[in-house]
C-alpha cells in the first residue's frame, strides 16, 4: 500500500545539513520543548561570528530527562559538523571561547552566570585527534555514558560529545539518521513510519528532506509519495516516462493532424464539388440548355 506524504524539495541545491539539524535537535526535545528556548545561529556582539545553535532552559530549577541533554544548565551552546565535515582541535577552541564571548556579550554582567554554561559538541564521528589532544594536554577524562554521548571531564565548562553514527534509533532516530550513508531498508522503513504521523510539522519535513536527497539509493524502491521522493522517482525514471509521454503526445497529434488533413480535404472536395456544379448551371442558363 503506498502513502502520501508532502515535504518541501530541494533538488539540485546543496543539501542544508545546518538547516536540517536545528529541526532535528527540536524534535529530539520535543517532549520538552515547553523548558526550552531555541536559537538558531546566535550571533556575538557586531561581529560575524555566532554559535551554531543555543538552547536555553525557560526555567532554572527544571531538569532535562532527554539522554542528550541531561548535561544542561541555563545556556547550552551547541557546535555541529555535517556528516563530511569533523570536530578539528581548533574547532573545539572556538567553541570554547564562543562560549566565554557568549558570557561577556551580556549586559548587566550577572544576567548569565559562567556556571550555567554548558558546551555540546556533535559529529558524525568520533573526533580522534581532539580527544587525544584533551586527554593529553588538558588532562580531562572522557566518559562514555551511552552509545554516542560522552562527558569530557575536567573543564569548569560541562562539557558533552555526541557521535550521531554511535547513536541509536532508539533514543535519536533523527539525530542518528542525519546522514548520507543510510543503507538498511528497515531504518528507511522505520522513517518514513515515524515521518507520516509529523508529516504537516516542519521540523519533521526540513529533516526528511534532506534525508531522502542525501540517500538517493537507500529510497528508490520506497513507495512514498512525498515531494522529495518524488523528485527522486523523476531522477530515476524520468527520461522513460518523458519519452513514453512524447511518444504518445506524438501519435496523438499525428491523428488530430490526420483527422483535421481528411477533414480539410473532404470540405475542399465538398466545395469543389459545389463550385463544378454551379459554374455548369450558369453555363447551361447562358446556353439556353434546360435542365431536368
Amino acid at each position: 500500500m503506498s502513502r502520501t506524504v508532502e515535504i518541501t524539495a530541494t533538488a539540485g541545491k546543496k543539501l542544508q545539513w545546518h538547516q536540517a539539524f536545528y529541526a532535528s535537535i527540536q524534535i529530539e526535545f520535543e517532549k520538552e520543548a515547553e523548558k526550552l528556548i531555541f536559537e538558531n545561529e546566535h550571533h556575538l556582539g557586531t561581529q560575524p561570528k555566532r554559535i551554531d545553535v543555543v538552547i536555553i532552559k525557560k526555567d532554572d530549577n527544571t531538569s532535562i530527562e532527554k539522554n542528550i541533554g541531561k548535561i544542561f544548565r541555563k545556556h547550552n551552546i551547541i557546535e555541529y559538523k555535517s556528516p563530511k565535515d569533523y570536530i578539528s582541535i581548533n574547532d573545539y577552541y572556538l567553541v570554547y571561547g564562543y562560549a566565554c564571548l557568549y558570557k561577556s556579550d551580556k549586559s548587566p554582567e550577572s544576567e548569565i552566570n559562567i556556571e550555567d554554561i554548558t558546551i555540546t559538541l556533535i559529529s558524525r564521528h568520533f573526533p580522534k585527534h581532539l580527544i587525544s589532544h584533551l586527554k593529553k594536554v588538558h588532562r580531562y577524562d572522557v566518559q562514555l555514558v551511552e552509545p554516542g554521548i560522552y562527558y569530557i571531564n575536567g573543564d569548569f565548562f560541562p562539557i558533552q560529545l555526541l557521535v550521531t553514527k554511535d547513536l541509536t534509533d532508539e533514543q535519536n532516530l533523527w539525530l542518528h539518521n542525519l546522514t548520507n550513508d543510510i543503507q538498511d531498508p528497515s531504518v528507511v522503513d522505520t522513517l518514513i513510519s515515524e515521518y507520516e504521523k509529523h508529516q504537516k510539522n516542519n521540523y519533521y519535513k526540513s529533516v526528511m528532506d534532506i534525508i531522502v536527497h542525501a540517500n538517493k539509493e537507500a529510497f528508490k524502491e520506497v513507495t512514498v509519495v512525498c515531494k522529495a521522493l518524488e523528485d527522486l522517482y523523476w531522477e530515476v525514471h524520468g527520461e522513460r516516462i518523458m519519452r513514453e509521454q512524447k511518444e504518445a503526445l506524438d501519435k496523438a497529434v499525428a491523428e488530430a493532424v490526420a483527422e483535421a488533413v481528411a477533414e480539410a480535404v473532404a470540405e475542399a472536395v465538398a466545395e469543389a464539388v459545389a463550385e463544378k456544379d454551379a459554374y455548369i448551371k450558369q453555363l447551361e442558363t447562358q446556353l439556353g440548355i434546360a435542365t431536368v
